[in-house]
């Protein structure tokens, strides 16, 4: 059988052409220098060894999204307790006191939503407590049920979530279901059959809705919410399986953090959800919040911040950089991924040397292989900046916290990573109160109980592949 090498040479051709478009494609549209660079290069000279990762990997905009979130915006805006996020948010009832006016309004611009004050919220550490809460508060539903997760799992836990939820609708309360499609692969058709038989909407979020991000597997939406009545929400780290409650045994025991969220500013994660159940959809879900009014004794302050790979900006790191900048005494950070960009890695040395306490709580154990060793060299990169890497013990730390000095802290879904600065869509609720902040600066410290420091030695005393391995694994910080 003779061999055609022209057919051969003109594939090759062929591929090399399409290489050089997408090359072309990534200059123009990935949103670092790096990930540009690196991405046309290899497009350029490997087209057949890249062509596809990039089909599935290479966008860093969601096209559309921003389109929906307009639409349902306009919807909405004849709603006087609708938040609208187009229209810039005023501080006019900023806490100047604490958190200084620029802060505040730097947060509402970046987030679109608005200082909200009369909230309470509570600390749910570790997963007995937050799902305690939460299926407590969804028995007591009386009228609609809001739950989104990244990922679901079909086991005692998740057959909880779901038996609890089938009652609340036989009682006759609306239920409306999302989670994302790739944290929830492996979730069986028959998990959301019985769901959708016992009346609930279920859907995924899905990044396919348009045919430019049919192949993404980069978007995900890495958003925990759950609301009960538009009286109370749930958000922080938390997913549905039964390792968030400790049965992994590697990675036993979980440490995570959610937070209960009661007043105005349920409104907000409210609606940070129905963005998400539009895109799906295209419908709005009919269980539009209660006009919560401030409650007496109540003087908590808080605003969500919704941010994602739709945003104008490259919103979750402009979040965290300001996080740093407005710290003049102490910014600790937990966070299971260490992979930050080079804005919030100035932001950080910055702040230390201006003397403030920096610190950086993140896990001994790994579960990720790849991020656990760009995780290692970050690490290392910011010991010698002069900022101070704890590493848990215990278990596997997954909680994403932020506190700023003694009066504020932000928690919710968003790592320190560029997956969640550029990536995942995320929500973190900044709350503004003394009495909170020092509630959280004493659950941190009860986990730094549990940690030991690194220094250079980590890295210095890495066996030399596996150092090679940890500038290997660097190489992906964009998608990690």
């Amino acid at each position: 059988m003779h061999f055609d090498w022209s057919t051969l040479g003109t594939l090759l051709a062929v591929v090399h052409v399409f290489g050089l478009i997408a090359a072309c494609h990534a200059i123009l549209n990935t949103r670092t220098s790096q990930g540009a660079i690196a991405w046309a290069v290899s497009l350029a000279t490997m087209p057949y060894l890249t062509l596809i990762p990039y089909l599935f990997l290479g966008r860093s905009k969601f096209e559309g999204y921003a389109d929906a979130r307009r639409i349902r915006d306009e919807t909405l805006r004849t709603r006087a307790h609708a938040p609208e996020r187009d229209r810039p948010a005023t501080t006019s009832i900023g806490p100047t006191d604490l958190l200084s006016e620029r802060v505040i309004r730097t947060f509402a611009q970046l987030g679109g939503m608005p200082l909200v004050p009369g909230n309470a919220v509570r600390t749910l550490v570790n997963g007995e407590a937050t799902f305690a809460a939460i299926f407590d508060a969804i028995e007591q539903a009386r009228q609609y049920v809001i739950v989104q997760f990244f990922i679901v799992h079909a086991d005692a836990l998740g057959d909880m979530l779901k038996d609890v939820l089938l009652a609340a609708a036989q009682r006759g309360v609306r239920v409306y279901f999302l989670y994302d499609s790739i944290g929830s692969f492996d979730l069986p058709a028959s998990y959301v059959r019985d769901l959708r038989a016992g009346g609930i909407e279920v859907h995924p979020f899905s990044a396919k809705r348009r045919f430019v991000n049919r192949f993404q597997l980069n978007f995900r939406n890495h958003r925990k919410i759950v609301v009960v009545d538009g009286e109370r929400a749930y958000v922080g780290g938390h997913n549905v399986g039964v390792e968030y409650l400790g049965a992994n045994a590697r990675l036993s025991p979980w440490r995570d953090t959610h937070i209960e969220v009661r007043g105005p500013v349920v409104a907000s994660i409210q609606f940070a959800f129905t963005e998400d159940w539009y895109w799906v959809t295209q419908e709005l879900p009919g269980s539009e919040p209660p006009a919560v009014t401030p409650r007496d004794g109540d003087d908590m302050q808080c605003l969500v911040m919704p941010t994602g790979p739709a945003d104008r900006q490259e919103t979750c790191s402009l979040f965290f950089v300001e996080a740093i900048n407005a710290a003049s005494k102490r910014i600790w950070i937990t966070t299971p991924y260490l992979v930050p960009d080079s804005a919030v890695l100035s932001a950080l040395r910055l702040a230390a040397l201006r003397g403030v306490d920096v610190r950086i709580m993140i896990p001994s154990r790994r579960d990720h292989y790849v991020v656990f060793e760009a995780s290692t060299l970050y690490a290392y990169d910011a010991v010698r900046a002069g900022i101070r890497i704890f590493r848990y013990k215990p278990g596997f730390l997954h909680q994403k916290v932020v506190l700023i000095d003694d009066v504020a802290a932000a928690i919710g879904s968003a790592n320190l990573d560029n997956r969640s600065f550029r990536l995942n869509f995320e929500i973190m609720v900044l709350t503004v109160h003394r009495g909170f902040a020092a509630e959280v600066e004493a659950m941190l410290e009860r986990d730094f109980a549990h940690t030991f420091e690194i220094d250079r030695g980590e890295y210095r005393n890495a066996p030399a592949w596996r150092k090679i391995t940890m500038h290997l694994a660097r190489l992906f910080a964009p998608i990690l």
